[in-house]
This record gives C-alpha cells, structure tokens and sequence, in this order.
C-alpha cells in the first residue's frame, strides 16, 4: 500500500539561498490617506514580556489581564538623505527626478558616495506625471551603544497621501529627523521585515525535517541522508528533492504584528543588567508583540500592514512591562 502523507519541508520558500544584503526589500505598499512615511526601521534589542487588559472582543479571555512577550526594537531617529518622485510606465515605476540634502552626516559617506550636484527641491512639483513620493532615509546606529557599528543603512519609504500633498511634507523633512512617534501610534498593525539567523550549512534531516532511520548495519556510513534522489527517469536530480545547503540569512516578513508600546526612555523597560549581548537600551523604542525574524543587533524594517485583519480593538491597556535580568540567573 502507498503512503501517503505531506512532504518534508516547504517548498515556498525555495531557493533557500542567503540574502544578498542585511537591508530587507520592501517590494509593495499599501494604500494610506494620512501623509507620513509609511514604515520606520530599528534595531533589534531582544525580548521581555509583559502584562496588558486583553482588548480582543472576539477572545475568551477579552477584559482580563494575559501575559504575552513583546520584542523590543529601538528606534533612534532617522534622517532625510533625498527625495525620489516615480512615474508610471508601462515597465513599471521609473525615476523621474531626486533630490538630496546638502549638509549630510560624514558617516553616510561609509555607506555611499554623497552626490555633490544636490538638486533644486522646486522643481519636484513641476513634473507633471508624478506617480509616487518616496524619501531616502538612513539610520544612526552611531547613537546606538548596543549596535557596534558606525556605517548607517540606507533605504527608501514611500510618503502616504496624495501626491502634491506627500511632496510638500517630503521637502519639508528634507536634511531632517524623523521620529518613530511622527510615524506610529500605540496599537497600530504593522508589518515586520528583517534578516533571519543564519544557520550556515545544514543537513537535510535540520534543513528540510527529512525523517532516516539511522540504520546500523550495511549501509552505516549513510547516516542522516535522504533515502533516494529521485527516479529514474527524468535523469537528473530535481529541485524539490531534499539536500543539504545554506539555512538561514533568509529576508522573512512576519505579517500583521501590534504595537503594543512606543516610548522615548529605553532605561525604562531595559531589564537590570541589560538585553544579553546588547546592552541597555537608550533611545525612542518599540514594543512590538510576539517574536521578530533574526538576531539580536539586526535591522528590523516596519511597514504599515498590507493586508490587515478585520478584527477590531478597543485600544492597548498596558498594566506592567517585565524588567527583571534576562541574564538565566
């Protein structure tokens, strides 16, 4: 009798290849009327728990007070390097004009070379079939004591809004900061971006949950392999056979994702002795519910949620945040 049953490992997410850059891509955004850039970025600081008024009306334990864990993401300001207005072709989205801000940090020079032919940022509202608004930002790690690294990371938000409107208020951040509370209220649905922990080389047993007998006799050589290749014919090994190869380093999104709390005193929810290998947090800083892909002093990108769930929330009630030592003793 044939067994039947699923297979091993997921096939979604093939080629498990390492990703080409510790900045995660964002290749879609949603519809916002409010006109403000439509994601932030942090660091990832590690996580604690704590104990808010369960305000999901559809819950079992709605009204009553539930423990959950929270990941903490520190958010220093982020500045405005340029301006990039898009039109609409028929191959896509092209640039039609950009703009940078004179007086840039010297550390962006790390990252990237500083245009010295800035642009006039007028003569943005003369193009006529302008699709799309969007800022270059870069991060500020050097403000970070828990992130040892001096280089910032460059990326691109797309401004929400109508299109005059979102350029008036990219100008008017042109060469400035922007906080994480301008963009994001306490309880708002985000998407989560980042880098996961890179596994290096695996086996098909950890890398794909291949079951093997581990047999003892005959074939014990063969240890944790997969148990055939394939068939005969076609002759060549395919694709969705199980091997062995990189795990992990793969850009995930983790969707629908809450902010539990927004606060611009990391001291006050940093636990005694500090996050394990990073330290204490000192910055603006994110509460955001549940776990976040990678490690700890990773880049974390949060964008508005894509495709939000229906359910609706009377408002976060946070009662205590965990600050005791994450250090296991």
């Amino acid at each position: 009798m044939k067994e039947h049953r699923p297979r091993r490992g997921s096939l979604a997410y093939s080629p498990r290849k390492r990703a080409s850059r510790i900045v995660p891509r964002i290749r879609a955004w949603p519809e916002c009327s409010e006109t403000r850039p439509l994601g932030f970025a942090g660091y990832k600081a590690g996580m604690t728990h704590v104990v808010i008024v369960d305000d999901r009306k559809n819950s079992p334990t709605y009204g009553e007070e539930i423990v959950i864990p929270v990941t903490v993401i520190e958010c220093p300001p982020m500045k405005v390097a340029g301006i990039r207005v898009y039109r609409k072709t028929v191959y896509g989205l092209e640039i039609a004009e950009e703009v940078w801000a004179s007086g840039l940090d010297s550390q962006l020079s790390r990252r990237l070379q500083i245009p010295k032919n800035n642009g006039n940022p007028e003569k943005l509202r003369e193009i006529e079939d302008a699709a799309e608004v969007r800022v270059i930002i870069y991060t500020q790690p050097y403000l970070i004591t828990g992130v040892p690294k001096k280089v910032p990371d460059v990326m691109e938000y797309k401004i929400g809004g109508d299109v005059s409107s979102a350029l008036d208020y990219a100008i008017s951040k042109l060469g400035n900061e922007i906080s994480v509370g301008e963009v994001y209220e306490e309880g708002a649905i985000v998407d989560v971006l980042s880098i996961t922990k890179g596994k290096g080389f695996q086996g098909p047993v950890k890398r794909w949950g291949v079951i093997t007998l581990d047999a003892k006799h005959a074939r014990s050589s063969k240890h944790r392999r997969v148990g055939c290749l394939g068939p005969w014919n076609p002759h060549h090994v395919r694709w969705t056979v199980p091997q062995a190869g990189q795990m992990g380093f793969h850009q995930r999104t983790e969707y629908n994702k809450r902010i539990i709390k927004i606060g611009d005193d990391g001291e006050e929810i940093t636990p005694s002795g500090g996050f394990p290998h990073y330290g204490v947090v000192r910055n603006q800083y994110m509460l955001i519910a549940g776990s976040v892909p990678g490690c700890v002093k990773r880049l974390v990108r949060v964008r508005d949620a894509i495709r939000p769930p229906k359910a609706r929330y009377d408002g976060v009630n946070l009662i205590y945040v965990s600050t005791t030592s994450k250090q296991g003793r």
